[in-house]
């Protein structure tokens, strides 16, 4: 009943008369603050360069923690962190869900939650990749599978635009981004995710064939996406296919730099990237000419308000703080404070620990903080500490028992992990990521603003560039998420200068 309201109420909506009529979003995963402002500085003639002269670039904005892809666009799309969105990572855990179908009709509550490429399907008829039913998690009583985007907890910015009356395309890495269709499930017109494989960056008993294990192979898959964005330019969905409006909200992330990161990294600590590393920014810079040129032909350069961000960063920049450590360790330390307690340990540049007991969970953390020099760990939160992270409420069933926080620069991994960086994590190198918005009505305003600034703050801005009301959105409400500060978005939907 809720879905038959809710579809008529979209189709007769129409958006309010706004001089931006579309946002489109470029996350290029990785970029920190300080590569966008190095590589414009540096590349004047750059398309990033002639976006900054247009717009307002955010110096000091920063990402969810953790900084990881899941969490990171979802709080750009929902305005929301983790505690709202109730998604933590994208390998979590429930307690409230069964991790079959069998198990749910046994009553056997608790489950991993792994909304990565282990739950891939087969091909469908127009060649993208489904889910595998069989492989997500179950509802509690109905037993029926969980995707993703019911497992989202708050609305997203694609669902407020579509029931306003917009159109609206996304571009990302794994089929279960069909998570930003949001709880309706009914937010996104066309959705294109080609399966970006697993994480081979630095993977030493993986071929560099995979797409992740080489910067060339990530450009060629990047590309490939931006074809795909730039048919839904042209007016075609991104398959071209069939006719279609330039969305409402569109857009796409960007991996090479996330990769390149990974296999060469930076210079020094100030930033200065390697060879491979400034190809791989040169790269998307030259993708995104093609945007810039493409909306220009299209005459809808000026009515476009275009976002430049990444869903985290990596970290460490100073490779001479890098340490990898096992991740086993970790679980053997819980382990041997309480036997049989771990549920769940997700760990990259930080880690989160989930426990079949909660009660164990301050004996677990005090054993981690006794083993701390041993595996680098700088913090342990858990209790009121864990609650100011994670302000979702001692009766959630997805919050972690226990969450590390290591020293910069240290990364838990599995044995002969050779990679140079990796994101997920805390400290300053995961989450201070580059922020830019630009277009030509922004020109009067053209700065580089210095205060504090999150990425979640993107959300209510899209709506307000488009006239609409940032309240829509179900975790700016609860969070109390402010607009971006320094551009005056009533007078720049309403066209002013």
């Amino acid at each position: 009943m809720a879905l038959a309201l809710w579809l008529p109420s979209m189709a007769q909506a129409t958006l309010p008369a706004s001089a931006i009529q579309h946002v489109l979003v470029i996350s290029i995963d990785g970029m920190h603050a300080v590569d966008l402002r190095q590589y414009v500085q540096s590349h004047p003639d750059s398309t990033l360069a002639s976006l900054a002269a247009d717009g307002v670039e955010y110096t000091n904005a920063h990402s969810v923690m953790p900084a990881d892809s899941f969490p990171g666009l979802l709080g750009i799309m929902t305005g929301g962190r983790p505690a709202a969105t109730g998604v933590y990572y994208d390998v979590s855990y429930d307690r409230r869900l069964a991790s079959s179908e069998a198990a749910c009709k046994a009553g056997r509550l608790g489950t991993t939650v792994a909304f990565d490429e282990a739950v891939d399907g087969a091909l469908d008829a127009r060649g993208q990749r489904t889910l595998k039913v069989s492989r997500l998690p179950r509802r509690a009583g109905s037993c029926k599978p969980v995707y993703p985007h019911d497992y989202l907890r708050t609305n997203t910015v694609f669902e407020v635009i579509r029931a306003a009356g917009g159109y609206t395309a996304w571009i990302d890495k794994h089929p279960v981004y069909e998570i930003l269709r949001g709880p309706s499930g009914h937010g996104i017109n066309d959705l294109y995710t080609p399966e970006i494989g697993g994480d081979y960056e630095g993977e030493q008993v993986k071929a560099a064939d995979h797409i992740t294990g080489s910067i060339r192979h990530t450009e060629h898959y990047d590309a490939m996406k931006a074809e795909a964005l730039l048919n839904e330019i042209d007016g075609w969905t991104h398959d071209r296919t069939r006719h279609a409006p330039i969305p409402t909200l569109f857009g796409m992330n960007m991996q090479a730099v996330n990769v390149a990161q990974k296999l060469v990294g930076y210079i020094d600590a100030t930033g200065k990237p390697k060879p491979g590393l400034e190809q791989a920014l040169t790269h998307c810079d030259s993708l995104l000419g093609r945007m810039v040129k493409a909306l220009r032909l299209h005459h809808a350069l000026g009515t476009t308000l275009i976002v430049i961000t990444a869903k985290h960063g990596n970290a460490p920049i100073d490779r001479t703080r890098l340490r990898h450590i096992e991740k086993s360790a970790l679980a053997d330390a819980v382990n041997a404070a309480a036997p049989d307690a771990l549920a769940q340990l997700t760990a990259d540049q930080g880690a989160l620990i989930w426990l079949h007991r909660s009660t164990d969970a301050a004996r677990v953390a005090a054993a981690l903080r006794q083993a701390a020099p041993r595996l680098g760990i700088r913090e342990v939160l858990q209790g009121p500490a864990l609650a100011r992270l994670f302000p979702a409420g001692t009766h959630d069933s997805r919050v972690p028992d226990v969450v590390v926080i290591p020293h910069a620069g240290v990364i838990y991994g599995k044995p002969g992990d050779a990679k140079l960086a990796e994101h997920g994590g805390f400290d300053d190198d995961d989450t201070h990521v580059g922020l830019l918005l630009s277009n030509p009505h922004l020109s009067a305003q053209t700065s580089r603003l210095s205060m504090p600034v999150s990425t979640t703050e993107l959300a209510p801005s899209m709506l307000a560039a488009l006239g609409l009301a940032p309240s829509r959105l179900q975790a700016v409400k609860e969070e109390g998420t402010a607009v971006l500060p320094g551009i005056m978005w009533p007078a720049l939907a309403a066209g002013s200068h």
